[in-house]
């Protein structure tokens, strides 16, 4: 029963044309020479690109339900339409705006710079989005499109001005806290958690997500006063940002003094033991509906203690690798005063 479905999953036209391998190839020059630039400026760079390309992955992975990436030959792909070669442009991109920035003004704060990554990279993109629509590589889903406010900007909907921060926010968050890992920079030792500040940044950034990512998922038979906006609950964000906080707790009584990479792994671990379930449970119940492009997505493997898709139970840590690592910089940086 498997197959069929993981045929027309992976059934997305791969033909590679004129266009598209012309886009191809200017990408990957385009990179070769990023690459060539950061190494002259760059101390560690391939463990820097390695953390920027799997955060850009692990969003990609996430989110591949939302945009089609066509015609780039079947040299190209990762994992059905997710793309190596689109990684490794966004991955470039993303570094080279960091490193451009941190180098000109080492001075600001880093919330000043990172607000001006964003809006370089809102600015970048944008144009960039335009060529692969114009190439015929990138198309958006139908519940995309239905959740559109119907602006287009030569073939790309204005809501990118929206996605791309978010998913630019995540990401360069993700890199952030493995480059603290990696330069190992004196940190100051906090013994106590900041819980008012902690849930106010954790509640942001998982709302932020959910909006971008509402055309994915439905949540039905929510009570009517909760939803903010179309399908989105805040008692669904609650729920995560709750699952999220305790697994800060729990890692905090118990690990405190271990290793960052150790205590994030455990982090990641033990809040997607907890949002598992609970994902398995709405699933099962209907209160979660995932749409027909996520679906679609579905390879037909299915747990066999609860008979759902087994893309859920590698959604959710790859969620909750980028939420952590997020959230955990920005702690940092209020601690530490960066």
């Amino acid at each position: 029963m498997a197959m069929p479905i993981l045929l027309v999953s992976c059934g997305f036209d791969k033909t590679p044309t004129t266009a598209s391998v012309g886009v191809e190839l200017a990408l990957l020059a385009a990179a070769a020479a990023g690459i060539a630039w950061l190494s002259q400026r760059c101390d560690r760079l391939p463990a820097r690109l390695l953390a920027m390309a799997a955060g850009v992955l692990l969003f990609e992975l996430f989110t591949a339900p939302m945009w089609d990436n066509l015609h780039l030959g079947w040299w190209a792909y990762l994992y059905q339409d997710v793309s190596w070669i689109l990684t490794l442009g966004w991955s470039v991109l993303l570094l080279l705006v960091v490193v451009i920035v941190d180098r000109l003004l080492p001075r600001w704060r880093q919330w000043k710079r990172f607000l001006l990554y964003l809006l370089m990279l809102a600015l970048l993109v944008l144009p960039l989005e335009m060529v692969l629509v114009a190439a015929g590589i990138r198309g958006y889903a139908p519940e995309v499109l239905e959740a559109l406010l119907g602006v287009w900007l030569a073939g790309v909907p204005l809501e990118m001005l929206y996605y791309v921060p978010v998913f630019s926010a995540l990401v360069i968050g993700f890199y952030k806290y493995w480059m603290l890992i990696l330069d190992g920079p004196p940190l100051i030792p906090v013994r106590r958690l900041h819980w008012l500040r902690g849930l106010l940044v954790t509640s942001l950034a998982v709302l932020l997500f959910e909006l971008m990512v509402e055309p994915m998922v439905q949540n039905r038979g929510f009570p009517a006063w909760s939803y903010l906006y179309r399908d989105i609950s805040w008692l669904m964000t609650a729920v995560w940002v709750l699952v999220i906080a305790v697994t800060a707790l729990v890692v905090e009584r118990l690990w405190l003094d271990q290793p960052m990479p150790l205590r994030y792994l455990l982090a990641v671990m033990i809040s997607s033991g907890m949002a598992l379930p609970i994902e398995y449970g709405l699933y099962l119940s209907g209160a979660r509906v995932y749409g027909a492009s996520a679906v679609a997505n579905f390879t037909g493997f299915r747990l066999a203690m609860v008979q759902a898709p087994i893309e859920i139970a590698f959604a959710i840590p790859c969620y909750m690798a980028l939420m952590i690592a997020f959230i955990r910089y920005w702690e940092i940086c209020f601690d530490n005063r960066f």
